[in-house]
Protein backbone atom coordinates (compact mmCIF):
# COMPACT_ATOMS: atom_id res chain seq x y z
CA UNK A 1 0.00 0.00 0.00
CA UNK A 2 2.92 2.29 0.19
CA UNK A 3 3.32 2.93 -3.29
CA UNK A 4 -0.68 4.02 -3.53
CA UNK A 5 0.89 6.40 -0.33
CA UNK A 6 0.66 9.71 -2.67
CA UNK A 7 -2.91 8.84 -3.99
CA UNK A 8 -4.03 8.12 -0.38
CA UNK A 9 -2.86 10.98 0.60
CA UNK A 10 -4.60 13.34 -2.23
CA UNK A 11 -7.80 11.65 -1.40
CA UNK A 12 -7.40 12.05 2.33
CA UNK A 13 -6.81 16.05 1.47
CA UNK A 14 -9.95 16.26 -0.87
CA UNK A 15 -11.87 14.82 1.12
CA UNK A 16 -11.25 16.59 4.09
CA UNK A 17 -11.85 19.84 1.78
CA UNK A 18 -15.38 19.24 1.03
CA UNK A 19 -15.96 18.00 4.25
CA UNK A 20 -15.31 21.25 5.81
CA UNK A 21 -16.77 22.79 3.25
CA UNK A 22 -20.22 21.49 3.90
CA UNK A 23 -19.69 21.27 7.80
CA UNK A 24 -19.06 25.37 7.44
CA UNK A 25 -21.81 26.21 4.92
CA UNK A 26 -24.69 24.17 6.74
CA UNK A 27 -24.57 25.53 9.90
CA UNK A 28 -24.94 29.11 7.57
CA UNK A 29 -27.72 28.01 5.83
CA UNK A 30 -29.34 27.22 8.94
CA UNK A 31 -28.46 30.73 10.38
CA UNK A 32 -31.28 31.93 7.56
CA UNK A 33 -33.40 29.46 7.14
CA UNK A 34 -34.21 29.96 11.21
CA UNK A 35 -35.44 33.42 10.26
CA UNK A 36 -38.03 31.81 6.71
CA UNK A 37 -41.39 31.12 7.69
CA UNK A 38 -42.30 27.41 8.32
CA UNK A 39 -44.05 26.07 5.12
CA UNK A 40 -42.59 28.73 3.03
CA UNK A 41 -41.00 28.55 -0.23
CA UNK A 42 -37.92 29.93 1.36
CA UNK A 43 -38.09 27.43 3.93
CA UNK A 44 -38.72 24.38 1.49
CA UNK A 45 -35.74 25.79 -0.54
CA UNK A 46 -33.63 25.92 2.56
CA UNK A 47 -34.48 21.76 3.48
CA UNK A 48 -33.98 20.79 -0.37
CA UNK A 49 -30.58 22.72 0.00
CA UNK A 50 -29.54 21.33 3.73
CA UNK A 51 -30.70 17.78 2.58
CA UNK A 52 -28.79 17.68 -0.40
CA UNK A 53 -25.53 19.19 0.96
CA UNK A 54 -25.81 16.39 3.88
CA UNK A 55 -26.32 13.77 1.23
CA UNK A 56 -24.45 15.05 -1.44
CA UNK A 57 -21.66 16.04 -0.40
CA UNK A 58 -20.98 15.85 4.29
CA UNK A 59 -21.95 11.86 4.58
CA UNK A 60 -19.72 10.98 1.42
CA UNK A 61 -17.00 12.89 2.39
CA UNK A 62 -17.01 12.41 5.83
CA UNK A 63 -16.79 8.60 5.48
CA UNK A 64 -14.25 8.89 2.48
CA UNK A 65 -12.20 11.69 5.07
CA UNK A 66 -11.98 8.42 8.25
CA UNK A 67 -11.65 5.89 5.23
CA UNK A 68 -8.70 7.35 3.55
CA UNK A 69 -7.39 8.82 7.01
CA UNK A 70 -7.07 5.05 8.63
CA UNK A 71 -5.44 4.20 5.13
CA UNK A 72 -2.50 7.01 5.93
CA UNK A 73 -2.39 5.79 9.68
CA UNK A 74 -1.93 2.40 8.34
CA UNK A 75 0.76 3.45 6.27
CA UNK A 76 2.24 5.69 8.70
CA UNK A 77 2.23 3.09 11.59
CA UNK A 78 0.92 6.82 13.34
CA UNK A 79 -1.03 4.54 15.86
CA UNK A 80 1.84 4.93 18.61
CA UNK A 81 2.46 9.16 17.69
CA UNK A 82 1.01 11.41 20.29
CA UNK A 83 0.13 13.71 17.86
CA UNK A 84 -2.17 11.11 16.13
CA UNK A 85 -3.61 10.32 19.07
CA UNK A 86 -4.89 14.04 19.62
CA UNK A 87 -5.39 14.49 16.24
CA UNK A 88 -8.28 11.40 16.19
CA UNK A 89 -9.84 12.80 19.48
CA UNK A 90 -10.15 15.99 16.99
CA UNK A 91 -11.75 14.39 14.30
CA UNK A 92 -13.83 12.30 16.31
CA UNK A 93 -15.45 15.68 18.16
CA UNK A 94 -15.55 16.79 14.44
CA UNK A 95 -17.50 13.43 13.89
CA UNK A 96 -20.17 14.51 16.95
CA UNK A 97 -20.81 18.14 15.26
CA UNK A 98 -21.70 16.40 11.64
CA UNK A 99 -23.96 14.10 13.29
CA UNK A 100 -25.75 17.09 15.34
CA UNK A 101 -25.71 18.92 11.99
CA UNK A 102 -27.51 15.57 11.05
CA UNK A 103 -30.14 16.31 13.92
CA UNK A 104 -30.43 19.60 13.16
CA UNK A 105 -31.12 19.10 9.67
CA UNK A 106 -33.75 16.39 10.67
CA UNK A 107 -35.12 19.33 12.98
CA UNK A 108 -35.69 21.84 10.28
CA UNK A 109 -37.20 18.99 7.70
CA UNK A 110 -39.70 18.18 10.14
CA UNK A 111 -40.07 22.42 11.17
CA UNK A 112 -39.06 21.82 15.02
CA UNK A 113 -35.91 23.67 15.27
CA UNK A 114 -35.46 24.74 18.95
CA UNK A 115 -32.51 27.17 18.19
CA UNK A 116 -31.55 30.55 17.34
CA UNK A 117 -29.60 32.03 14.62
CA UNK A 118 -27.08 33.00 17.26
CA UNK A 119 -26.86 29.05 18.11
CA UNK A 120 -26.02 28.52 14.16
CA UNK A 121 -23.26 31.01 13.94
CA UNK A 122 -21.59 29.87 17.24
CA UNK A 123 -21.99 26.34 15.80
CA UNK A 124 -20.40 27.44 12.51
CA UNK A 125 -17.22 28.38 13.80
CA UNK A 126 -16.45 24.89 15.90
CA UNK A 127 -15.54 23.11 12.58
CA UNK A 128 -12.80 25.64 11.73
CA UNK A 129 -11.58 25.58 15.45
CA UNK A 130 -11.55 22.19 15.19
CA UNK A 131 -9.74 22.28 11.70
CA UNK A 132 -7.18 24.75 13.17
CA UNK A 133 -6.09 22.14 15.90
CA UNK A 134 -6.08 18.68 13.18
CA UNK A 135 -3.80 21.04 10.91
CA UNK A 136 -1.86 22.02 13.31
CA UNK A 137 -1.39 18.81 14.72
CA UNK A 138 -0.57 17.15 11.28
CA UNK A 139 1.92 19.84 10.00
CA UNK A 140 3.29 20.61 13.61
CA UNK A 141 3.87 17.28 15.64
CA UNK A 142 4.03 18.61 18.57
CA UNK A 143 4.54 15.79 20.28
Amino acid sequence: MTEYYHWIKAAHIIAVICWMAALLYLPRLMVYHVSAETGSVQSETFKVMERRLMRGIANPSMIATWVFGLMLAYVLDAWSMGWFHAKVALVIAMTVIHHMAVRWMKAFQKDENRHSAKYYRIANEVPAVLMLGIVILVVVKPF
